[in-house]
């Protein structure tokens, strides 16, 4: 189930937004947003804990991109979900509430 919460949240973000603006791709875009940021603070913490001598100064600008920050599946589980999620939702919801505004 933990690999799945981040989506359930992201999910859950992007109803909140959808629901009060209509607008169900700005609200995919904020959850993703969310966590891909959040996912990217927590590699840039483990390059600097792991060759950067404890150093945001050491950090290169291709840190976070390093493979050896990301070896487990959780961590990557954490942004993908949210990524392929929500625009599947924003989909089913866009269609949906065109569907509902064509009829009378």
């Amino acid at each position: 189930m933990q690999l799945f919460e981040h989506a359930l949240v992201a999910l859950a973000i992007q109803a909140i937004i959808g629901v009060m603006t209509r607008n169900w791709w700005a609200g995919a875009a904020l959850a993703c947003g969310y966590f891909i940021g959040r996912e990217v603070a927590q590699a840039e913490y483990r390059w600097i804990e792991q060759f950067g001598h404890g150093l945001r100064a050491n950090l290169p600008l291709w840190g976070i991109f390093d493979l050896r920050v990301w070896p487990k599946p959780d961590q990557w589980a954490d942004w993908i979900g949210p990524i392929v999620a929500t625009p599947i939702a924003a989909w089913f919801a866009t269609r949906w509430q065109k569907r509902g505004a064509v009829r009378p």
